[in-house]
């Protein structure tokens, strides 16, 4: 990467936010000018915000959300911040992927960034509420179904179209669990984008709402959960979680992302490029073309 790319990525400010009060702390990804595309730093941020909010006891239910028109349109593959090729302060025991080579490269930065990190926050001891409008696309998805609760505005959309890559769905690989599983394979084959509406049917998302009230019923939403004891509410996130691991989830995910990075070696070794050719601004003509056909 250029030492322009290095510096558009420092000077960027605010990325994410933090807001508490009433016992709802309100964590907003807040680089609307990339539809909040998730570089490193995003990411660590988002880490950090969540660690705050866990850490304060008087913080009762954790929101989640993207300033803008869209929640997220997923990892940052091709803005002037990515910063895939530089080193963080991570949180997992996994070391430096900066300097690595080959496979390992992508492996362990994913493993620690993606894999790793969506599960410490599926694992958050207090509530979460992911507040979605607009495009929740790829690793988007990974951040609102990290969260117990979603409230999709009507106009919210979802997608994964990451098969066109080559790669069997986005990291974190709760497919299955979101959805039935043969809505999953229709959902991942085609790419097609899913209304609110009908995530809504699936079971995915909790609530609609719309652009003007989106931040009054989550926040209405978080006040009526908080109003419950704080351990009652940690220790029944906790048998629900366990119960979806007792149904193979950890497994699944495992066995998935092994066959993601099993894509990405072949996506190198027949083009050059682990993500097969598609950056952010192929991708984003291949979306455009999926929805205009679907209208």
């Amino acid at each position: 990467m250029s030492e322009t790319t290095n510096a558009a990525a420092e000077q960027e400010h605010d990325i994410v936010l933090y807001h508490a009060d009433q016992g709802v702390a309100t964590i907003t990804m807040n680089r609307p000018k990339y539809n909040n595309a998730q570089n490193g730093r995003m990411t660590y941020e988002l880490d950090d915000a969540f660690k705050r909010a866990v850490a304060d006891d008087e913080v009762k239910v954790i929101v989640l959300k993207g300033e803008g028109k869209h929640f997220s349109a997923g990892h940052d593959i091709g803005t002037p911040g990515r910063d895939i090729h530089l080193s963080q302060d991570r949180t997992s025991m996994w070391y430096d992927h900066a300097n690595k080579e080959g496979g390992e490269f992508l492996y362990v930065r994913e493993a620690e960034a993606y894999l790793g990190m969506c599960r410490r926050w599926r694992d958050v001891p207090k509530p979460t509420i992911a507040a979605v409008q607009g495009a929740c696309i790829a690793g988007g998805l990974m951040l609102a179904w990290v969260c117990d609760l979603i409230v999709a505005t009507d106009d919210a959309f979802f997608s994964d179209p990451v098969v066109r890559m080559g790669i069997p769905g986005v990291e974190y690989f709760a497919h299955p669990y979101e959805l039935n599983p043969r809505i999953a394979k229709e959902f991942l084959f085609t790419g097609d984008r899913m209304s609110a509406e009908r995530a809504h049917q699936m079971g995915m998302v909790n609530r609609i709402s719309t652009r003007d009230t989106l931040n009054d019923d989550v926040q209405q939403l978080a006040e009526k959960v908080a109003t419950m004891p704080r351990l009652g509410l940690a220790l029944t996130k906790q048998a629900i979680n366990h119960v979806e691991d007792l149904q193979g989830k950890r497994n699944g995910m495992e066995a998935a992302f092994a066959w993601h990075h099993f894509a990405h070696t072949h996506n190198d070794l027949m083009s050059g490029d682990k993500l097969g050719g598609f950056d952010a601004k192929k991708m984003a003509e291949e979306n455009k073309k999926q929805a205009e056909v679907k209208s």
